[in-house]
């Protein structure tokens, strides 16, 4: 038993030094090394009690990673989608609430240069390329709306 628990807990250990995992993620990708002699629950129960295994780091890896790119609701999802607490979940969500004007903002920014959309059509495109980025829609309206305003204030109304 010794050593197929080793090499199972070697694998989780690799994929630990990659990067953060959360129990349920490496559940999935070690289920298919298990041997019948191995006792996958034990390994994982293991890692987490010597904080191997750490929910708080791996939702602050993922919005380390992703927070840049991403809004609050795909940033959930994600965080759900690893199969992390609704506690954790929620309470990451509104930490990201307060930075979601500015990144929604900033990815804008990025994305489209600057040069606000005059056309309904162009309009709707980039408020629907925030809201597939999991941009609040009250965020994305006003995005625009800023993005509007500053344009007009350099066109030269005096401002």
């Amino acid at each position: 038993m010794g050593f197929t628990t080793l090499s199972l807990k070697g694998r989780a250990l690799r994929l630990l030094s990659q990067r953060e995992h959360s129990r349920a993620e490496l559940a999935t990708k070690l289920v298919r090394h298990v041997q019948e002699c191995d006792d996958l629950e034990a390994v994982l129960n293991d890692l987490e009690a010597k904080d191997f295994i750490n929910a708080e780091r791996v939702a602050e890896s993922v919005v380390h990673r992703r927070a840049g790119r991403l809004g609050t609701q795909r940033l959930a999802q994600e965080l759900r989608s690893k199969g992390l607490s609704d506690d954790l979940v929620r309470n990451m969500a509104e930490r990201l609430r307060a930075t979601e004007l500015e990144r929604a903002q900033a990815v804008w920014q990025q994305r489209f240069g600057g040069a606000p959309a005059t056309d309904p059509k162009e309009r709707a495109r980039q408020m629907r390329f925030l809201a597939a980025r999991g941009f609040a829609g009250d965020v994305v309206r006003r995005v625009l709306r800023e993005a509007e305003r500053g344009s007009n204030a350099n066109n030269g109304s005096g401002d």
